[in-house]
């Protein structure tokens, strides 16, 4: 997707009347066809986060930037973004994984990050009380 000048000058207006803060959106404001397996949706100034329900009880959090470049979405993504984003959708308490896929797997067509959130705690983590 290639944006001119006048469309990004325009999302980052609608981007600055966002909270800097996730908030929920309603679902009434979602596209009218959402992707399959969509669950919530927040927004802030800097970040679009979409929740999707994934087999055998998982979620995945689906994160990229609001804002464009002309020519794709801005990337860059931080891993302390990442742990904010996670509380900030009610989530801080639980594991999640980054996966990097086979080379076979690969599908790169935007910039974003996902975080999947197993239905359990995860056995090989690092934590404070190893």
């Amino acid at each position: 997707m290639h944006t001119d000048r006048n469309q990004r000058r325009l999302l980052a207006k609608r981007n600055a009347k966002q909270p800097s803060a996730l908030r929920r959106v309603p679902q009434e404001e979602w596209p009218a066809l959402p992707p399959p397996g969509l669950t919530e949706v927040w927004r802030s100034q800097a970040f679009l986060v979409q929740v999707f329900a994934e087999p055998d009880g998982y979620q995945r959090m689906s994160i990229c930037r609001t804002a464009h470049n002309g020519s794709t979405w801005v990337d860059q993504v931080t891993w302390d973004e990442l742990m904010r984003l996670k509380r900030e959708c009610g989530r801080g308490d639980l594991d999640a994984v980054e996966v990097f896929p086979a080379d076979r797997d690969i599908v790169n067509v935007a910039n974003m990050r996902h975080l999947f959130f197993p239905p359990e705690s995860l056995t090989f983590k690092w934590s404070a009380s190893r």
